[in-house]
C-alpha cells in the first residue's frame, strides 16, 4: 500500500505528467478555436485528447508503485470517472469564465486548468490508482 505521506518527488512527478496533459489539452483548445471551433466544443475534444496522455503517464511514473499489478481493467475506469469528474468542473468554471468576465478565453482555460489540477491529484491519488 502506498505511504499517506506525499513525496516532493510524486508532486514533481504529478507535476510533469499534468503539465504535459494540460500543454496538450491547451494546444489542441488553441488549434480548434484557431480553425472557428467554438472554444467550449474545442475543450471537450482537447480532453479526449490529453485524456489519453493524462493516464498514460499518470499509470506508468505518478502512481506507478501503487498501479504497478493492476489492470487497466480496474485502473482505466476509475481514473475515466476522476477524469470526467475534473472536465464537468473544467467546463463549468471556463463557461463562467467566458461569460462573467472579459477575459481571452486563452487566459480563462489556464487558470481553469490549474484550478482543476489539484482536485484531479487527489481523486487519482485515492481512487484512480489505490492498491
Amino acid at each position: 500500500m502506498e505511504s499517506r505521506v506525499i513525496r516532493p518527488a510524486h508532486l514533481l512527478l504529478f507535476g510533469g505528467v499534468g503539465g504535459l496533459a494540460a500543454a496538450t489539452h491547451y494546444i489542441v483548445v488553441l488549434l480548434l478555436a484557431g480553425f472557428g471551433l467554438h472554444p467550449l466544443l474545442a475543450n471537450v475534444f482537447a480532453f479526449l485528447t490529453a485524456f489519453q496522455v493524462s493516464y498514460f503517464g499518470h499509470r506508468h511514473l505518478t502512481f506507478a508503485a501503487t498501479a504497478a499489478g493492476q489492470p487497466h481493467s480496474k485502473t482505466l475506469p476509475r481514473f475515466f470517472l476522476v477524469a470526467v469528474s475534473s472536465f464537468v468542473l473544467n467546463e463549468c468554471m471556463f463557461a463562467a469564465l467566458l461569460r462573467y468576465t472579459a477575459l481571452p478565453y486563452q487566459i480563462s482555460l489556464g487558470i481553469v486548468l490549474v484550478l482543476v489540477a489539484g482536485l484531479t491529484f487527489v481523486l487519482s491519488r485515492v481512487f484512480a490508482f489505490s492498491a
